[in-house]
């Protein structure tokens, strides 16, 4: 069974940052895309970032330059390095592995002053 566990989130003000993780387990981690999604108040999912088995990625054009993903293959977690952060980042943040539909639990970021 796959289960996905966010952490890391919290209350930060304007252009700070965070570092979120998502430890997985129940996959084979090291060949699996992973992706970073999500969830402001009132708004559908959206995928923030991917990181491929080969260490490529892809950013969605709002956190470009800002959001780094990276991984750990011997740990199965992925991370989140978020700077820069707005207030419109203030969202549920999930992970995700392309090899399994589950969902873990969440982590909250707000931005706020």
């Amino acid at each position: 069974q796959v289960q996905l566990v966010e952490s890391g989130g919290g209350l930060v003000q304007p252009g700070g940052s965070l570092r979120l993780s998502c430890a997985a387990s129940g996959i084979i981690f090291s060949i699996s895309a992973m992706g970073w999604y999500r969830q402001a108040p009132g708004k559908q999912r959206e995928l923030v970032a991917t990181i491929y088995s080969g260490g490529n990625t892809n950013y969605a054009d709002s956190v470009k330059g800002r959001f780094t993903i990276s991984r750990d293959n011997a740990k199965n977690t992925v991370y989140l390095q978020m700077n820069s952060l707005k207030p419109e980042d203030t969202a549920v943040y999930y992970c995700k592995a392309s090899l399994s539909s589950s969902w873990g639990q969440g982590t909250q970021v707000t931005v706020s002053s």
